[in-house]
């Protein structure tokens, strides 16, 4: 680990003295997000595939610490031995997929609905810095010297402040218990059954819903997870069919990872709003989080980016092109909400105090910055 670190850290260096924009690569699956028409021929590529393994691991403090290109699938396994997974139920789109990919993409699956986002559960990073150097915040030291959170800073960053090489994580025991129902529900009568459940206590982990082929109909998927007679009586109130174990793991995971068939061809928008909005007519749509995330599908790359961003808006919430077809013509001021302005001067301060020269993932999460 210490020679890919120091191979790393002369890359950056390099670069930084060459003022040349560097691309942070993990597995690659995450490469369509974000503004991607930010990167440039004459990038270099970071590859952090060099930096793998677990480097400790607490089965009753519940805490693990990996290097940045672990791969998921090798954490979830070392987790499922002591019988502990990632709360935060992770999206991978591939077997490549990283640890350090994961907390620099910020994104969070269906499971966040009843544990939390990803953000909740870092601890602690080890940061490469434009001067080559690695800092280390959370976790191992009581304080950082710089005054900021910056664990939870750098997760979501998409690596505009420097290269995750290492975090570390909380995890959380199995569930004694976890079914899934599934009603067959129009959107408007999904939408409102999760309103419904939101004032009853239940263990509910996970809501979301798929349209039919047509349209007219869809498949609404409630996860239940907890002790035994928490999760008996939630099945006895809300009804439905429950799922084979099995058939109910590839229904999550096709949802989750983006391989089921509504997740098709076309443009792909992900639309935060507040809960209990009611369906907003924006073309073929599926829902996550209970509804606070709705999926957009644009098959022919025609809707327009600010008529999705004031309904966004209108519902308390935005909106972010979260994937475009290749090669497709991106929004001029990029794939995600534009900010306030006084964010936006937060963001650009934070940005010119770690990585002044700005080489890391330029205009990859902001655009311009």
């Amino acid at each position: 680990m210490d020679y890919a670190l120091s191979q790393l850290c002369e890359q950056v260096t390099t670069a930084r003295a060459n003022l040349q924009p560097i691309e942070i690569v993990g597995g690659g699956t995450k490469r369509f997000y974000g503004n991607v028409h930010a990167r440039t021929d004459q990038a270099c590529q970071l590859e952090l595939s060099g930096l793998s393994g677990v480097v400790t691991y607490e089965p009753s403090e519940l805490v693990l610490t990996a290097l940045a290109g672990t791969p998921l699938s090798e954490i979830e396994q070392t987790l499922a031995a002591q019988g502990q997974m990632l709360a935060f139920d992770p999206p991978r789109f591939g077997s490549a997929s990283t640890i350090g990919g994961v907390v620099a993409s910020g994104l969070s699956g269906p499971m966040s609905f009843g544990y939390g986002p990803l953000r909740h559960y870092v601890l602690g990073a080890h940061l490469l810095d434009a001067q080559g150097r690695v800092l280390k915040f959370g976790g191992e030291v009581m304080k950082n010297v710089a005054g900021y959170d910056v664990a939870r800073l750098v997760t979501g960053s998409l690596g505009m402040f420097g290269v995750i090489v290492q975090v570390s994580i909380k995890v959380i025991p199995l569930p004694k218990r976890d079914d899934t129902l599934v009603l067959e529900l129009n959107e408007s009568d999904a939408l409102n059954f999760c309103s419904a459940f939101r004032a009853q206590a239940m263990p509910i982990r996970a809501a979301a819903w798929l349209p039919s082929t047509d349209g007219a109909t869809g498949q609404l998927a409630v996860r239940l997870a907890g002790a035994e007679s928490a999760v008996e009586q939630a099945i006895s109130k809300l009804g439905g069919q429950c799922l084979d174990a099995k058939v109910a793991q590839q229904w999550w995971m096709a949802f989750r990872d983006q391989t089921a068939d509504f997740f098709g061809a076309g443009a792909l928008w992900r639309l935060a709003v507040r809960a209990q909005t009611p369906a907003l007519e924006l073309g073929p749509t599926a829902f996550d989080l209970g509804g606070e995330v709705r999926w957009v599908l644009d098959t022919a790359n025609d809707l327009d980016p600010e008529n999705l961003r004031q309904a966004a808006q209108a519902t308390g919430g935005h909106a972010t092109l979260f994937r475009a077809p290749e090669k497709s013509e991106l929004p001029a001021d990029g794939v995600f909400q534009p900010m306030a302005p006084a964010a936006r001067a937060i963001v650009q301060r934070l940005k010119k105090e770690f990585d002044p020269k700005s080489i890391f993932n330029p205009g990859r999460l902001v655009s311009g910055i």
